[in-house]
């Protein structure tokens, strides 16, 4: 029985990160780029794991709600996406649509039904 080949995960899109240890796009070590070609089946699930385990990088998006852009995800140097701050406005839209960026979104928590905004933190800012 024949199994595919595991894909790369390289995007073509290459660019070292601040340190020149890791790529930017692929989010791979020098040390998997290179040995990538040699590897086992085991060691590229192994990288594989390693990569679906990383927070997702920040990525320019367009708000559903009022079409602007914004980044969504974790921006460097940043532990969170931005919206984690902000309280859990659930369940997100079941139709398919993504995320809402920094304005809508605090207009959508401030619009949400009492009771609506789970277990969010006690925030003093005001919001």
């Amino acid at each position: 029985m024949s199994t595919s080949p595991i894909p790369s995960p390289c995007q073509q899109r290459c660019q070292l990160d601040a340190t020149g240890e890791s790529c930017k796009s692929c989010r791979r070590t020098l040390k998997e780029i290179a040995g990538w070609p040699g590897f086992s089946d085991y060691e590229k699930k192994a990288v594989w794991n390693r990569l679906l385990s990383l927070p997702p990088l920040a990525q320019a998006k367009l708000c559903q709600r009022c079409g602007d852009t914004f980044l969504c995800g974790i921006a460097d140097g940043e532990e969170n996406c931005w919206c984690a701050r902000l309280p859990n406005v659930m369940p997100m839209s079941q139709d398919g649509s993504d995320c809402l960026c920094p304005a809508c979104l605090l207009q959508a928590i401030a619009q949400a039904p009492s009771g609506q905004q789970g277990d969010a933190a006690d925030d003093s800012s005001g919001r």
